[in-house]
C-alpha cells in the first residue's frame, strides 16, 4: 500500500465516496490505502456528514508546520516494547482515538483514554500522561475531570501517594449500566408529558411510545452487560466459564452510552 500523506486528489475521491455512501474499507480499497486511514481522516475533519476535501487539506497542511520535528520529541514514546511495532502503534492510538472522538469525546479526552487502554499497567500519573501525549498538565487535568465524571477512568494512590487514573474492566462495567440508567430522567419526563398533554392526543402517544422505547432500551443493555460483565475478566489464554451472549441478545456497545457529548455532563449513577 502506498505511504505517505493523502493527496488532495485522493481527499476529493473520499469526499465523494461519502456522498455515495461508500463505506470506509471501500473507499479504503479505491484508493489503495489502509481502512484506519481513510477512519482517521474523515473523523478528524468533520466526520462523514461534514467533510469537505479541500477544507481537510488545508487543515492537514497547517498541522504539518505546527508539528514538533521528530528529532525534537522525547525518545520513550518510540521504543519499542513488547517486541511491538512502534510505528504501527501510534498509527494505532491515533485511530483508536478519532473513533471515540466521533463518539462525541473532546480530542484530549479520546486522547487520555486512549493512552490509558494501550498500557499494559491500566494506569498512569498525570505528570506520566503529559509526558506521554506532550501536553500540559492542565490538559490531562482538564480531561481527566471530564472522564472521572463520566465514570470512564478512576483516581487513586498509590504507594509514594501520587494520584494514579485507571481504567480496569469493573469500570466499563459500571460507566455502561450508568449510561442506560442515564435514561431514567428522560423517560420519566416523557410519561409526566403524557398526563399533561392526555393519554389519547397524538403528543401523548408520541411522548409514551418514545418512554417505552427507552424503557426497553436501558433494559436490555443493563441485562446484556449483567450476561456478559464476566467477559471484561477473562486473562489472556483462558475461557469464559459461561457462555457469552450472541445472537438473539442485544450487545453490550463499545463506548458505553454515558453520552460523553451530552453538553459535557456526568451521567453516572450505580
Amino acid at each position: 500500500m502506498p505511504g505517505g500523506r493523502l493527496t488532495q486528489q485522493e481527499r476529493q475521491q473520499i469526499a465523494l465516496g461519502l456522498v455515495d455512501s461508500l463505506s470506509y474499507a471501500e473507499i479504503a480499497r479505491r484508493l489503495d490505502r489502509p481502512t484506519s486511514t481513510i477512519t482517521r481522516e474523515v473523523m478528524r475533519n468533520g466526520g462523514p456528514l461534514a467533510y469537505r476535501a479541500d477544507l481537510a487539506h488545508r487543515a492537514t497542511e497547517r498541522r504539518a508546520h505546527r508539528r514538533t520535528p521528530a528529532s525534537a520529541r522525547p525518545a520513550e514514546s518510540a521504543l519499542p516494547q513488547h517486541g511491538r511495532d512502534a510505528e504501527a502503534v501510534a498509527e494505532y492510538e491515533e485511530t483508536f482515538t478519532t473513533v471515540l472522538m466521533g463518539s462525541g469525546l473532546s480530542k484530549m479526552a479520546a486522547r487520555v483514554l486512549t493512552c490509558l487502554f494501550t498500557t499494559d499497567a491500566g494506569s498512569l500519573t498525570a505528570s506520566e500522561l503529559a509526558r506521554r501525549l506532550q501536553v500540559s498538565p492542565a490538559s490531562i487535568s482538564k480531561a481527566i475531570t471530564f472522564l472521572e465524571g463520566q465514570s470512564l477512568v478512576r483516581r487513586e494512590r498509590d504507594e509514594r501517594r501520587r494520584d494514579r487514573y485507571v481504567v480496569d474492566n469493573e469500570l466499563f462495567y459500571q460507566a455502561t449500566i450508568a449510561g442506560a440508567r442515564a435514561n431514567d430522567q428522560l423517560v420519566a419526563i416523557a410519561r409526566q408529558g403524557v398526563a399533561l398533554l392526555g393519554p389519547h392526543t397524538p403528543a401523548a402517544a408520541r411522548l409514551e411510545n418514545i418512554a417505552r422505547f427507552l424503557d426497553f432500551i436501558s433494559e436490555s443493555i443493563i441485562r446484556a452487560a449483567e450476561q456478559a460483565r464476566e467477559v471484561l475478566h477473562i486473562r489472556p489464554g483462558t475461557a469464559a466459564t459461561q457462555p457469552i451472549p450472541g445472537q438473539g441478545q442485544t450487545p453490550v456497545p463499545v463506548v458505553p452510552p454515558t453520552a460523553p457529548g451530552q453538553n459535557g455532563q456526568a451521567a453516572s449513577r450505580s
